[in-house]
């Protein structure tokens, strides 16, 4: 990946991120066509944060600790991007549009959080150091849902988002649990009715070595949404992040590519600038829908309870309802036969992306 990076960015060979078809593009959740919208779209693609393995950074866990990521931490860096994507809806809008020379101080704000630095609230060292936590050690590989468990407690210290996340277990959508989690309760215990904003994220195994195929309509149903965010999964051995599809394509970014680590800070030196740029892909990549790893989670951001409402009402009407054999299931109460908890250590299982190795086998570095 770093090779066929720096040949896009010389102009060595054309980039083959968007296909000229009249299929409609979809990027996390908004409707493109690329016969008329082509440059719209990069743009689009363009304003994600992108997270990437980085290299000479302060060591994590001490002196003698890691100070690369590459090889081991592609799965971190893309919950970074689902998170970082959350905070710029929250705090930027859906429609926001970066550029070389943007320097908004909420946006530089937002990417101060993910800095490769033992301080940062989302930095790779605190992701690694909280996935102790959950029993995965620093340097060895994360599953989809061990990345949603690490940043499902680490957000509860960013006061300034104040977003709450909701991982949804045994493939179940249990609204009353979110409302619980979300809607603010007042000294007599009853709901105020201010709505905090919401990250949900859905692990799911959509097949065992493969993805089946009866499960890809729904999967791309879900980059339609408007409150999309994404995929967090990959393909075997490789994380990614997936933010639309196009046809039976998803459309993702790809963290392995080895960029050297510093501090934007305020953006105003030469090497602050040019750093930044190193935070956007200028180009996104694609597979067949059906070459994904069958572990994946579903990420959706409602910043409102109305949109909430709304996402629910689509779950049903259109990935549950039309489907042979729904995504996941969505209930308004717990089911009485119910036994996990939501703070169950690893919430009923630890979807690892499948591949032809184990917990005990090095992950393979590209």
């Amino acid at each position: 990946m770093d090779g066929m990076f720096e040949l896009y960015l010389d102009g060595s060979i054309e980039p083959d991120d968007i296909p000229h078809t009249a299929d409609p593009v979809y990027i996390l959740g908004k409707k493109y066509n690329a016969l008329q919208e082509l440059d719209t779209i990069r743009q689009d693609i363009l304003s994600k944060i992108w997270f990437t393995y980085r290299k000479n950074f302060v060591p994590i866990g001490g002196d003698e600790g890691l100070t690369t990521d590459k090889g081991w931490g592609c799965m971190l860096r893309c919950g970074q991007m689902v998170l970082a994507q959350a905070l710029v809806t929250l705090h930027l809008g859906r429609d926001w549009v970066w550029e070389p020379e943007t320097k908004d101080s909420t946006y530089l704000k937002i990417l101060s959080k993910f800095v490769d630095k033992r301080q940062a609230p989302f930095s790779i060292h605190q992701i690694a150091m909280m996935g102790v936590s959950e029993n995965k050690e620093v340097g060895q590989w994360f599953g989809p849902n061990t990345v949603a468990q690490v940043l499902k407690k680490l957000v509860k210290y960013d006061e300034w988002s104040a977003i709450e996340m909701h991982i949804a277990l045994d493939n179940t959508l249990i609204i009353s649990d979110i409302r619980e989690l979300c809607l603010s309760q007042g000294s007599d215990g009853c709901s105020s009715g201010d709505w905090k904003p919401l990250l949900l994220i859905v692990p799911l195994r959509l097949g065992l070595q493969e993805i089946n195929p009866i499960y890809a309509s729904g999967l791309k149903k879900c980059f339609q949404f408007k409150q999309s965010l994404g995929v967090i999964g990959g393909k075997p051995n490789l994380a990614l992040y997936f933010i639309g599809h196009v046809g039976d394509e998803v459309i993702y970014l790809d963290p392995h590519t080895t960029q050297k680590s510093g501090s934007v800070e305020s953006k105003e030196t030469e090497e602050e600038i040019e750093l930044d740029s190193t935070y956007h892909c200028k180009y996104a990549s694609r597979i067949n829908i059906l070459s994904m790893d069958p572990s994946v989670a579903v990420c959706f951001f409602c910043n409102t309870e109305g949109e909430f409402n709304d996402l629910c009402h689509s779950i049903k009407k259109d990935l549950i309802e039309p489907e042979k054999q729904p995504l996941f299931e969505i209930t308004y109460e717990k089911p009485k036969q119910w036994t996990p908890t939501l703070d169950d250590a690893v919430e009923a299982a630890d979807f690892e992306l499948s591949g032809e190795y184990d917990s005990e086998h090095e992950f393979e570095i590209l």
